[in-house]
């Protein structure tokens, strides 16, 4: 009688709880995630085999089969895909940044320094791999920068070539503007990843400036000092 009160006084342990699936799209977005530190880790997109990456994301290569067709679909997924998303954000800002207000200076400034911010960090993010896929086999930089990184910069220029259309403000050439930022961007992103001293604050807010109301002042011959 004893023995079964005190064993009827125990509390009574909890069932495991299930593992909680994850969708599709989950799984599918963690496997890049793994794919990039494979990548980046080894420097060598030839040498990460999928096992290598099926290993960092710690499931079966057989799952990220049924996600990715191949190896090479699975690299430039990985490199695109955080590219592809930044600029999304960048169109659909540019689309509505005067839905409030008129297109100020102020604003306008405002609204570049945020997209320097925007392309600057996802550019740190995805260097390593970005250096393998443009710097590797030429064929395979050459597909990458036609179908991925030159769209990525028709698009933003235009969006913005659509902000200037309702101000009436002719934009000569903002296919080479879009190139002229992201390359600046790209730089940027460079020194904030190799140089410890970079104060990348300062160098968004000059930048920005520069870009807005231009890098030089207008030259004035009379002034030449002798």
């Amino acid at each position: 009688m004893t023995s079964s009160a005190t064993h009827s006084s125990e509390p009574a342990s909890e069932a495991p709880r299930p593992r909680r699936r994850l969708t599709a799209e989950a799984r599918r977005s963690s496997i890049l995630a793994a794919a990039r530190r494979a990548f980046t880790e080894s420097g060598d997109m030839s040498g990460t085999t999928i096992k290598v990456i099926a290993e960092h994301s710690g499931i079966s290569e057989g799952v990220i089969y049924r996600h990715f067709e191949s190896k090479d679909q699975l690299f430039f997924e990985a490199v695109v895909e955080p590219l592809k998303q930044a600029v999304d954000d960048l169109v659909a800002a540019t689309a509505t940044v005067d839905k409030d207000q008129p297109l100020t200076p102020e604003l306008q400034l405002r609204t570049m320094t945020g997209l320097y911010r925007q392309l600057i960090s996802t550019l740190e993010e995805i260097l390593p791999l970005l250096g393998l896929v443009l710097f590797g086999d030429p064929q395979v930089a050459r597909r990458f920068y036609r179908d991925n990184f030159a769209v990525a910069m028709d698009r933003l220029a235009e969006a913005w070539r659509e902000v200037e259309d309702r101000y009436g403000f002719p934009f000569e050439s903002p296919d080479i503007s879009a190139r002229a930022v992201m390359g600046i961007a790209f730089i940027l992103a460079l020194e904030s990843h190799h140089n410890r001293g970079f104060d990348r604050h300062r160098a968004v807010s000059l930048i920005s400036e520069g870009t807005v109301k231009g890098f030089f002042p207008a030259i004035e011959p009379a002034r030449k000092k002798r």
